[in-house]
């Protein structure tokens, strides 16, 4: 790319460009200088890959309290209720925003069209054929280019919060750009970083899914809540060779049926609604069908069977599950998908309030980042995109009143950082090799079924592998940088290993993070299930919340959703 200036200091920094961080750019007040940093080009999120679409009461027979309803229910206990009151009662006017911006959802005649998902009582969910995340994005990114008031900064890398020592307050990241280490400044930054499925061997979630916005965070004193709810969506395209292309769960809802190798709809054995049970309860469903039938788990599949939609609708409503189907040489029309669960959505988060504020004065949080309230311990499908759009309308009543630098900070000289290339080719051996066996570790001991001897072995490796990692030459450079100290680097290839590294740095917190909830929670619970604790638990009706390396319960969550 070429050669960018960019101011050192903006109004308000957006890290992360998927829809929550789009939105979030866009209802910024146009009089705020807003800098948008994405580690890859706009457009390539998870939201982008989000196919089954975004939930609102629309209908004459839905209302915003079936909605609420329907959210409660699936966060199995867990939800924040004025949260999701919030969330389902704006609904109707986020989607309206997004029809006025030119977002093309499917109707039927001049009627938006709506779908059935698992676990929803009515028709709700609104779609765009089955690329419903690509057209809000599309159409998002376009609207954020033609702002005056928006800088683009693409192929960024946050790498830490910049927080001034006698206040407290985030004043700014870090940011690995263009070959150089720089220090913003701004008076907010909001994290919008998405997800970290890239933890998991088996995820459905794009390269850029590593965790960023959580693990940042956490270094610098953030809040954090519910880690160990991890939702593993039940039909992944599995296939040798092919990538984990999510199968929407739209497709359940227009009638595709799960079988096994005998063509049996094996899922009412576990539940009374088959293959539309929640997803936490299909992915178990095919786990446990697995574990009794399969030879090899580690390549074993069921199947969704397609054939029960009439085709003209399969055309219509999914022609991109179609058309990726049929690069991988299996027809939908005549033949079953190979599909097995893998890691999708991460409940858990950044504790936000209603406004997105964190514990860290000046640091907000927006969409799969934050722990907002609304999903519990089980998010309801299509809720996702829905709370991106609802808390990134909420920008727009950002105050940043009298916030300015409360000290000028002098800049340091700049350092540099070289290698030979033997010493990197060592460095980079370790950090792939790190990065490769780190998401398998994560999967086998904290994936769809956990238990504690698991979990306490898997802890210890990667408190190990933490220590590998800080003994490298590039961690000790990097971890010893004093705020404002810029750096500038000689080695090899320098963007793919400096991102490497600042992931694999990432993944690690992650994985910590991900396996100490998931031990210290001994029940089971909507997308966290222990073999040795397979019962939810009164006393466990609560919160995990996290700040630095102390886990605590939070107060009784009542039924209704608020705290006791």
């Amino acid at each position: 790319m070429p050669e960018i200036d960019i101011p050192s200091q903006f109004d308000v920094l957006v890290v992360g460009a998927g829809a929550a961080g789009l939105y979030t750019a866009m209802c910024l007040p146009e009089n705020l200088r807003v800098g948008l940093i994405t580690k890859e080009t706009v457009s390539l999120s998870a939201s982008d890959w989000a196919q089954g679409g975004i939930a609102a009461a629309i209908a004459p027979e839905d209302s915003p309290s079936l909605h609420i309803e329907d959210t409660l229910q699936a966060g199995a206990g867990l939800c924040d209720r004025p949260a999701v009151e919030f969330l389902a009662e704006q609904a109707p006017r986020c989607i309206q925003s997004l029809v006025n911006l030119g977002v093309a959802f499917d109707r039927h005649g001049q009627a938006l069209a709506l779908t059935l998902e698992a676990a929803h009582s009515r028709h709700r969910v609104l779609h765009t054929a089955d690329t419903t995340g690509r057209a809000v994005t599309t159409t998002l990114t376009a609207q954020v280019l033609r702002r005056q008031n928006i800088q683009v900064i693409q192929q960024a890398l946050a790498l830490n919060l910049w927080i001034e020592p006698q206040t407290g307050r985030c004043q700014g990241i870090s940011l690995f750009y263009q070959g150089k280490i720089t220090w913003m400044r701004a008076r907010a930054v909001i994290l919008a970083t998405g997800g970290g499925g890239q933890v998991f061997a088996q995820t459905t979630n794009p390269a850029v899914s590593t965790g960023d916005g959580v693990a940042i965070s956490w270094r610098a004193g953030a809040i954090l809540r519910d880690l160990e709810f991890v939702q593993f969506h039940p039909t992944s395209l599995t296939k040798p060779g092919a990538d984990h292309f999510l199968i929407s769960e739209a497709v359940r809802g227009e009638g595709a049926h799960l079988v096994d190798d005998t063509g049996r709809r094996f899922a009412f054995d576990y539940h009374p609604a088959g293959e539309l049970a929640p997803r936490d309860v299909v992915s178990r469903a095919i786990f446990s069908h697995l574990q009794h039938t399969a030879v090899d788990l580690a390549t074993a599949h069921v199947w969704l069977d397609m054939r029960p939609i009439p085709p003209e609708k399969i055309r219509h409503r999914f022609p991109n599950i179609v058309k990726v189907c049929q690069h991988w040489g299996i027809d939908v029309f005549h033949e079953p998908i190979p599909v097995a669960p893998a890691a999708h959505y991460w409940m858990g988060g950044i504790v936000t309030d209603l406004m997105n504020r964190t514990n860290i004065p000046g640091l907000y949080a927006v969409g799969e980042t934050a722990s907002t309230g609304v999903h519990g311990a089980n998010r309801l499908a299509s809720n996702s995109l829905l709370e991106c759009i609802v808390f990134g309308a909420q920008m727009a009543n950002i105050h940043l009143g009298d916030i300015t630098p409360s000290s000028e900070v002098p800049i340091l000289p700049v350092r540099g950082f070289s290698a030979n290339v033997s010493e990197w080719q060592t460095q980079k051996t370790q950090l792939e090799i790190l990065r490769e066996k780190l998401p398998r570790l994560v999967w086998q001991s904290a994936g769809i079924c956990r238990e504690q001897s698991g979990l306490e072995t898997a802890i210890a490796t990667i408190e190990s592998w933490q220590q590998d990692f800080a003994a490298l030459p590039l961690s000790q450079f990097l971890l010893a940088l004093s705020p404002n100290e810029p750096v500038t680097f000689d080695i090899p290839d320098v963007e793919r290993q400096l991102r490497l590294w600042a992931e694999t740095r990432n993944l690690l917190d992650v994985a910590y993070l991900i396996l100490q909830s998931a031990a210290f929670r001994t029940e089971s619970r909507g997308g966290h299930y222990r073999l040795d604790y397979p019962q939810s638990e009164p006393d466990w009706q609560v919160h995990t919340l996290v700040q630095k390396r102390q886990w605590q319960k939070s107060l009784i969550v009542k039924s209704s959703g608020s705290l006791r």
